[in-house]
């Protein structure tokens, strides 16, 4: 089979041809460069309509040159695949359009494709990974993906802005043009430390703060290669965190890179150290397939088409706001999953999370923070302390609050070691129950009741059973398994939490959860129904209402 692709979200026009016998990728684009700041969505369009016939003609021609084995009377291609989003919706139109018409001249099905899930589908395709956690890092995006029950599930995604737009916004700051990433980049290489907001929820995380601060800290005369250097360190030590963290809920070991700002080799190193100290295995495309470039849509195209997925011209309307999970999944089988059935408490992977390793020693559990080589290792002390100090602190409030959570016997802050009880037989990933799901929505709501946030509430972070010989009766002032019932759920991993008496920090902490359950269970919208029906019976109604508003946000746009 072969494809003719056309991509045009927003700043690049191109097209390319795939040939699936030879798996070859022709790509032709022409990119967009703004004189001066960001991309202007009219001069952008501008550009898409001049560049577009061009580019699919040099692609075009290609395809013809490869056609010797073809009947003259036969179209060079089998199918012609377009971005039908997301993107800058001008843009996407006249792609669009130009997709309609090539289609119908050649007589050839059209094919409608995911821009996100493109990116995440050609590093699996060149990876030659089975089921990986894909991280999306782009300009208008940052987001983890993973397949999972018929489609491609958000595990984690940015609170606010797309990670180039964000780093574009510090540029624009400083008066640099379109695209900034680069030209950051560039700049880091004379730069040194300086101390940035770092905010990661759970497998979210948030770009608003660190620009405000690096902005600031620019106009306070803080040379601009420092703040270029402690933005890559600070953000792309946050995308290493969550992708570690999908690693470890979801326990497979492929991680993939997408995106244009995954050129940048801060990243790409940062990453292939995470994942070689987990033992996983990581790809990164070369950069022609990270950048907006027609050759991913090609690819994914023609899986679509291979799969029968063709669109009808008259049915084939662009979506700007097209999120990657709202993409029916026909090329991949119906077996497939980014989850892997997690063990007990004897799995390595219970026993080495993404954050931390755990030593058990008869009816305690040593924790311990080991230093992250990818982070700078101030970076690294700062949070590897202040996590172990609130996970310390916030065990104990939990407890008092009514939420079971294990004893800590001792903490040592310059180790980043906690000693604390040994409780559960295995994690709540491993043994989902619709009670069990809505036990945790009841215990979120009695953190929240008391102004306590989890902060990184996952199937992997409750545990199932008692503690040391199946029960906590005599160990201490907390809740006790009751005879004969359901094994307790404990609350563990409290070192992304904190106090807070904000309605917004409470629907995240929810979200996160949820996110944990659809993206690894089975009959995941039962659970989820489930876990708000707990938080409901004990927690605040408003709560959920923000929860609607926070899951409605599309924020990956």
């Amino acid at each position: 089979m072969r494809v003719l692709g056309v991509e045009g979200t927003a700043w690049c026009a191109s097209a390319a041809v795939f040939d699936a016998e030879t798996d070859s990728v022709f790509i032709e684009s022409d990119a967009y460069e703004p004189d001066s700041g960001g991309i202007h969505p009219r001069e952008a369009a501008e550009h898409m309509g001049e560049a577009i016939p061009r580019v699919i003609e040099v692609a075009l021609d290609h395809a013809r040159e490869a056609s010797d084995d073809r009947d003259a009377d036969e179209p060079p291609v089998d199918a012609v695949a377009f971005s039908r989003g997301p993107g800058l919706g001008p843009c996407l139109r006249i792609v669009a359009t130009a997709a309609r018409a090539l289609a119908r001249t050649l007589d050839v099905p059209l094919v409608g494709v995911n821009h996100m899930v493109a990116h995440l589908e050609i590093g699996r395709h060149r990876a030659g990974f089975d089921s990986p956690v894909c991280l999306n890092a782009s300009g208008a995006n940052a987001h983890l993906l993973g397949y999972h029950d018929g489609r491609y599930r958000v595990l984690g995604e940015t609170m606010d802005t797309g990670v180039g737009n964000a780093l574009d916004k510090f540029t624009r700051h400083v008066g640099w043009s379109h695209p900034g990433g680069p030209k950051i980049e560039e700049h880091a290489k004379r730069g040194e430390f300086v101390d940035l907001p770092y905010v990661v929820k759970g497998m979210d995380f948030s770009f608003s703060g660190i620009m405000s601060a690096a902005k600031a800290a620019y106009d306070d005369g803080v040379p601009v290669e420092d703040v270029c250097f402690s933005l890559q360190e600070h953000v792309f030590a946050m995308l290493t965190e969550v992708s570690e963290r999908a690693l470890s809920l979801t326990g497979t070991d492929e991680l993939v890179l997408g995106g244009g700002v995954g050129q940048n080799a801060r990243l790409r190193e940062m990453l292939a150290e995470m994942c070689a100290e987990r033992g996983a295995d990581f790809h990164a495309p070369e950069p022609r397939f990270l950048r907006d470039n027609a050759g991913m849509i090609a690819v994914l195209g023609a899986k679509m088409a291979a799969a029968g997925d063709t669109v009808a011209v008259e049915d084939s309307a662009i979506d700007a706001d097209f999120r990657p999970d709202q993409v029916p999944v026909t090329w991949r089988g119906d077996g497939e999953s980014v989850a892997r059935t997690p063990g007990g408490a004897d799995d390595a992977a219970a026993l080495r999370g993404a954050e931390a390793t755990v030593s058990v020693d008869g009816d305690a559990v040593r924790k311990r923070r080991p230093p992250k080589g990818y982070r700078h290792p101030a970076l690294d002390e700062t949070l590897r302390r202040e996590r172990t100090v609130a996970e310390a602190r916030l065990l104990a409030s939990a407890r008092r609050a009514g939420v079971p959570t294990p004893l800590v016997y001792d903490v040592d802050v310059a180790e980043a070691t906690i000693t604390m009880q040994r409780v559960g037989e295995r994690d709540l990933a491993a043994a989902l129950s619709a009670d069990r799901a809505r036990t945790v929505g009841e215990h979120l709501a009695r953190l929240h009741g008391e102004g306590i946030v989890h902060g990184d509430p996952t199937t992997r972070n409750v545990r199932v059973g008692g503690g040391a010989g199946g029960s906590t009766r005599g160990r201490g002032d907390g809740p006790a398994a009751d005879d004969g019932a359901d094994p307790p759920l404990f609350l563990i991993d409290f070192g992304l939490g904190f106090n807070s008496d904000h309605v917004e920090d409470y629907a995240m902490d929810l979200h996160v959860f949820e996110q944990s359950v659809e993206g690894t269970a089975s009959d995941a919208g039962s659970l989820v129904d489930a876990v708000e029906e707990g938080y409901r019976a004990v927690g605040d109604p408003a709560v959920l209402e923000r929860l609607r508003g926070v899951e409605g946000r599309g924020r990956y746009q």
